[in-house]
């Protein structure tokens, strides 16, 4: 066995030292692809482009800016109960006022498997509608933190990352009358890399962000009509299905080599890149569909008349002798398009390749012999940073952004803590009294009643404070963030936010080191205290207990291991995955959401639960991947508390059968990786009523005892047989 551990831990830390550390973080503009204007701001059809360092993008209603969007991690740390940010779309209108929400993207376990996310969601719209001035002039204790029960550190994380991220925009903007920051300082250098070249595939292009495709349907253009309301252009609507494409529209830098080369083919992007001038930019739009993006207003007057490029103030329109017709797209497994055409800017245009802009499509229907309506619809780009060279300036003279982020995060647990006085004073009051009983262990177990009494009143307050009140149940998802936040960056405010787990993780860590990991997973382990009372309540019931054979019992406990340390491998290379796989834990359903949650889950709970009526602590035995967790490092245990006499396990098996756990091997020595502290065998140890070897000094004292008050001793042997079971 000890071949074993080492084998684990070696295995850990070469996987810690193995694992991968970079994260890349997701772009505003990554997500403001995946939400819809009209769903973050009522009223609102796009977004401009996303400009500013942090990045901010305007939200449109026609042509009249009504809001701006942003990230909240772009402009502070959100990091929740994962370990990873918690990203979190904000719009403000004009004056400063939150008007719009969307949770983007998060690793939350507890959301992610538990509590639905649509409960979290309802709550933060509970901020919609909330000032700027009001934030800043808020008290921070006015709140209360238990608002989602399980789920408080997530949504208050949330809560202060989307007020902070609104002061900053505010009074980088001047919105509800904040003064602009003065230091808000230069934005970055974005310069094409010229560098990176090589060809890429179709999927690879669109994946990246190179190629931007943009689909207008036959319900999207009636709609886009009707809101005109020209009664003309609505008597000729778009013949088709409302999901029939009108066109399927596609863009791409071409003057950007590693796009050029892939879209272009080599030997055209040379032609083009011996004609362009340093900074000149090139187009290549190319369409499929019943609507050509091109017309026929080219070839009359030179214009194409249906495009139009705009960036910022600008708006820069093609015509003829800008234009190159291109037979097809060469990227490998790129479609057949009907049109495709390769568009220069003019040397004199002041086109920024590197900086956002929008093609605006014209779409026009005929109401007359002569006469059209039109309607125009924008697609963004925005060059992937990928293919950009990106220099940020200094940190502006006199602001420290790190040390402004440590106060507030600083702020945001000290806060937490000071909401949870009461409950950190029980569970430290709690932990002191175990302590106590453990140092004491000697003179207590003497008094059996007692030990017992004690006992099953602890079980009793760590099932109903620890687990149902405090929400307190360790999990061995605890585990992976810690060693996650090892390799992306560790700050103790992330494990500070959540004071009861933080202190049970502090006691876990001081009680490996004097009595192993039983300390624990035997006393403060809410899963594993109900298990055992509902034993007890079994056994009182005269509910048959079943004894697993020895021979199985130490081939089956090994597979907690197994399951631990493939979910810690898993969780290197994907945390979330490995959150959804540690379900195999029962703790998420039986404690922290009461049962109260989908059949399967709750099915699942119940047969362990049930299992254990049977074989006591079932689960904690032989699939608990958490108690396995901390077994690894409780080799490293400096005490041996536990006493044992030499006929112990040869030939007495007392102990062994009556372990509720099975942790004391048939040669009578105890393994500590198992062993839940119960403490029956040291009550054992002291019995002369029930140990046979205290039995016999009992009875030599006794018959000492007589002798020297002078009445006859029974014929009697020195000591009584010792036999297993006795």
């Amino acid at each position: 066995m000890k071949r074993l551990f080492r084998s684990l831990l070696v295995a850990a830390l070469l996987i810690l030292l193995w694992a991968p550390s970079s994260y890349a973080a997701p772009s505003l503009e990554k997500f403001l692809g995946t939400v819809a204007a009209q769903d973050l701001m009522k009223g609102a059809d796009r977004y401009g482009p996303v400009e500013g360092l942090p990045p901010v993008a305007g939200i449109f209603a026609g042509e009249k800016r009504i809001g701006h969007v942003f990230l909240n991690t772009d402009l502070n740390d959100a990091t929740g109960y994962s370990g990873k940010p918690i990203h979190v779309l904000i719009a403000l209108d004009a004056d400063g006022t939150i008007a719009g929400l969307k949770l983007v993207k998060h690793s939350e376990p507890i959301v992610l498997i538990g509590i639905p996310e649509k409960r979290i969601l309802e709550f933060m719209g509970r901020y919609v509608g909330i000032n700027v001035t009001d934030i800043i002039s808020r008290k921070d204790d006015t709140r209360s933190v238990d608002m989602i029960s399980g789920a408080t550190v997530t949504i208050l994380v949330i809560e202060d990352s989307i007020f902070r991220a609104a002061v900053k925009v505010a009074r980088r903007l001047g919105l509800g009358g904040l003064k602009p920051d003065p230091v808000a300082g230069p934005r970055e250098t974005r310069t094409i890399d010229m560098t990176r070249t090589g060809v890429m595939d179709w999927e690879t292009l669109l994946a990246e962000g190179a190629v931007k495709k943009r689909r207008l349907t036959v319900g999207e253009v009636n709609e886009a009509f009707k809101k005109t309301g020209s009664a003309e252009a609505l008597a000729r609507p778009e013949e088709g299905a409302p999901g029939e494409p009108v066109i399927d529209l596609y863009m791409a830098l071409a003057n950007v080599p590693a796009i050029g080369e892939s879209v272009l083919g080599k030997a055209e992007y040379r032609l083009l890149a011996d004609r362009l001038k340093p900074n000149q930019g090139a187009l290549v739009i190319f369409a499929n569909g019943r609507y050509s993006f091109k017309g026929s207003g080219y070839v009359r007057g030179g214009l194409f008349e249906r495009i139009q490029i705009i960036q910022g103030e600008d708006s820069y329109r093609f015509r003829d002798r800008d234009h190159k017709r291109i037979g097809e797209i060469l990227a490998d497994g790129a479609p057949y398009f009907k049109e495709v055409g390769l568009f220069v800017f003019p040397k004199k245009a002041a086109f920024n390749s590197t900086a956002p802009w929008r093609l605006q499509l014209l779409v026009q229907r005929a109401i007359g012999p002569i006469k059209k309506a039109f309607v125009t619809f924008e697609t963004a780009y925005r060059l992937p940073d990928g293919f950009v060279n990106i220099k940020y300036p200094p940190t502006p003279k006199g602001a420290d952004a790190e040390e402004e982020e440590s106060r507030a995060q600083t702020a945001l647990w000290q806060r937490i803590w000071r909401s949870k006085t009461v409950e950190v004073i029980i569970l430290v009051a709690a932990l002191l009294v175990l302590t106590g009983i453990f140092f004491f262990q000697n003179i207590l177990v003497r008094h059996l009643k007692l030990t017992e009494n004690i006992r099953t009143a602890f079980l009793v307050f760590t099932v109903g404070y620890i687990g149902y009140y405090a929400q307190a149940q360790l999990s061995v998802v605890n585990v992976f963030t810690f060693s996650n936040s090892l390799l992306t960056g560790f700050r103790w405010e992330y494990f500070l936010m959540e004071p009861m787990i933080f202190i049970l993780w502090c006691a876990v860590a001081a009680s490996i080191l004097f009595w192993g990991r039983g300390a624990y997973c035997g006393w403060l382990c809410p899963f594993g205290a109900l298990q055992e009372l509902l034993n007890k309540v079994a056994r009182f019931l005269k509910v048959p207990q079943w004894q697993v054979p020895w021979g199985i019992h130490e081939r089956a406990w090994p597979i907690k291991y197994m399951v631990f340390m493939a979910l810690f491998g898993l969780s290197l290379y994907s945390l979330t995955f490995a959150e959804e796989l540690s379900e195999i834990e029962p703790f998420k359903t039986a404690i922290v959401l009461k049962f109260s949650r989908e059949w399967p889950w709750v099915l699942y709970a119940v047969v362990l639960l049930g299992i254990g009526l049977f074989i006591e602590r079932f689960f904690c035995r032989y699939l608990c991947p958490l108690g396995a967790a901390m077994a690894i490092p409780s080799r490293l245990s400096m005490f041996d508390w536990l006493k044992r006499y030499k006929e112990c396990g040869a030939p007495c098996q007392r102990c062994g059968d009556e372990c509720m756990v099975q942790a004391i091997h048939p040669e009578g020595n105890i393994n500590p990786n198992e062993c839940l502290y119960c403490l029956n065998c040291q009550t054992l140890y002291f019995d002369d009523h029930r140990c046979p070897v205290v039995i016999a000094k009992r009875e030599r004292r006794e018959r000492r005892a007589k002798l020297n008050a002078g009445q006859p001793a029974q014929n009697e042997p020195d000591s009584p047989p010792v036999a297993g079971g006795s």
